[in-house]
């Protein structure tokens, strides 16, 4: 019996109804995505920018409101070994799935480090994070730099490479948070700076209940079918980071069926049970999604939804994608901000009248969310840099 097929345009409407369509609250944004890019600190709220309700106005405290507040929304080190936001509910299951066997490399990294480096074993290790959490404690709230005043052994200097042209002397301080963090011993709380700093402060945590692997990852990939579906095993693997064995001990644990995947080069992939009906077209809409958005980075393949032509536009030479535009559910150009501020875009595809108005509307719209403030990705992509510099 032949399988159900799943034709290009079928993907493309999941991605707009399930992925682009507007959202009441940053909770529902990354409970539609499954998790929120967090590398760059300034895409969790452009990302979720692009998805909700309203103008915008207001956004960055709406967002701080969820991270830091109601803590509805918290950061993990996971999959890929890239940090994520994810809804509180969801943490659990990512922790288990992913975060603890991440973590525990960390801590084998760190002892490494610290051993080679200044001949310190797993008991100091052990009394330095003593010390930083009791500080912690005292201080309530603290940056890395206010910590390693507080704890001596945070201010510990490591060289690293020694001998080689890159040699360098390191503080052992943001190693050991970072691991402290990976357990959910401690949590990112609001920046130092802006909106668009990484220089979060610390707060007191409490590790994730653990969950038994196996149903973890079952449970993890049954909600990325659920958004993301269909997909393939090689997806999985590329977006979880785990083995393909494991992913596919999940996709059995799920019950995922098998599709035909038109237009795609490997042919098959899953979609969870009975989930193999026609997506009404939704309304055509457009969308400017920041560099590293989930959706852009969701699928190991993306031929369906991003021509390769304009890959050396998009991507950097590592494959990390920029500032999108979206219609109808692919992706049609790329988008930045102009020296003044406003945000400038680029298709490299024919949308029509009706997709350049809306293409339009949403540069506007997210030109007053961003209010002035500028914004440079991480990872730099040749179309961003050229729109960016006028």
């Amino acid at each position: 019996m032949p399988l159900p097929k799943l034709t290009v345009t079928e993907r493309r409407n999941r991605i707009a109804a399930r992925q682009l369509a507007r959202r009441e609250s940053p909770l529902a944004v990354a409970d539609a995505l499954l998790g929120l890019h967090a590398t760059d600190a300034a895409t969790v709220h452009l990302s979720v920018a692009a998805r909700l309700d309203g103008p915008g106005a207001g956004l960055v405290e709406v967002v701080e409101k969820a991270l830091y507040d109601e803590v509805s929304l918290v950061r993990l080190l996971s999959m890929r070994r890239t940090l994520f936001v994810v809804p509180v509910d969801l943490a659990p299951v990512v922790d288990s799935s992913t975060a603890r066997d991440i973590a525990a490399k960390e801590r084998k990294k760190l002892l490494e480090f610290l051993r080679e480096g200044g001949g310190w074993d797993a008991a100091w290790l052990a009394a330095a994070e003593r010390e930083t959490l009791a500080a912690l404690d005292r201080l309530g709230a603290a940056t890395g730099q206010e910590l390693g005043a507080a704890v001596p052994a945070l201010r510990e200097r490591v060289t690293v490479a020694s001998g080689k042209p890159y040699e360098a002397v390191q503080t052992v301080a943001s190693r050991v948070l970072r691991v402290l963090a990976a357990e959910n011993r401690i949590r990112r709380d609001r920046p130092r700076g802006s909106w668009t700093s990484s220089a979060y402060r610390w707060v007191p945590s409490t590790p994730w209940p653990e969950l038994p692997a196996a149903e973890a990852r079952a449970e993890l990939v049954r909600r990325w079918l659920a958004s993301y579906g269909p997909g393939t095993d090689a997806d999985l693997k590329w977006w979880t980071g785990w083995t393909l064995g494991a992913v596919r001990k999940a996709l059995t644990a799920v019950g995922a069926e098998r599709v035909s995947l038109a237009g795609d080069t490997t042919g098959e992939g899953f979609v969870l049970p009975g989930d193999t009906g026609p997506t009404a077209a939704p309304a055509p809409c457009a969308a400017l999604l920041p560099a590293l958005d989930p959706t852009a980075m969701g699928w190991r393949e993306r031929e369906w939804y991003t021509d390769p032509a304009h890959g050396a536009q998009l991507f950097d030479r590592t494959g990390n994608i920029g500032p999108t535009v979206w219609w109808e559910g692919r992706v049609v150009g790329g988008w930045a901000q102009a020296p003044d501020g406003s945000v400038v875009w680029r298709l490299l595809e024919d949308v029509g009248a009706d997709g350049v108005a809306g293409v339009t509307g949403e540069a506007e719209r997210m030109t007053a969310v961003l209010g002035g403030t500028r914004v440079t990705p991480r990872f730099r992509t040749p179309l961003e840099r050229e729109l960016s510099e006028g």
